[in-house]
């Protein structure tokens, strides 16, 4: 049966002061640890820029060299290697070398699979 709420008054709030110490305890013992946790938020912080999601967006597509995601992207080459420093020392990225040429590509399935995950829930 829905909870009838009064206008003004928050209905997000509980008002209750009872702790469900089972529920506590379980849910802590399941918590990843605080070392996971800041690296996953340091990765969410990299791919919350735009410019970087467009640089994992390309490479999901193509290998590609830093030319050539500048011209893709309209922008410098030492703006792309900032961009692509941050996405490779995050391991989101990696990169191989053929001769004078420097080409990136993801580093795994889970950046594809992440960048998917985040378009699927936008686009719901």
């Amino acid at each position: 049966m829905p909870t009838k709420t009064v206008p003004g008054e928050d209905c997000t709030l509980c008002s209750c002061t009872i702790v469900h110490e089972d529920t506590v305890r379980q849910v802590r013992a399941g918590l990843s640890d605080d070392r996971q946790l800041k690296e996953t938020a340091e990765m969410f912080k990299a791919v919350s820029d735009p410019t970087r999601l467009k640089i994992i967006n390309a490479l999901i597509l193509s290998e590609m060299c830093v030319c050539d995601i500048a011209a893709l992207m309209d922008m410098t080459q030492p703006a792309v290697s900032h961009h692509l420093k941050v996405l490779r020392q995050l391991r989101l990225v990696k990169y191989r070398r053929e001769g004078k040429v420097v080409y990136y590509a993801l580093d795994d399935e889970h950046v594809r699979n992440v960048f998917y995950q985040g378009l699927l829930h936008t686009s719901e």
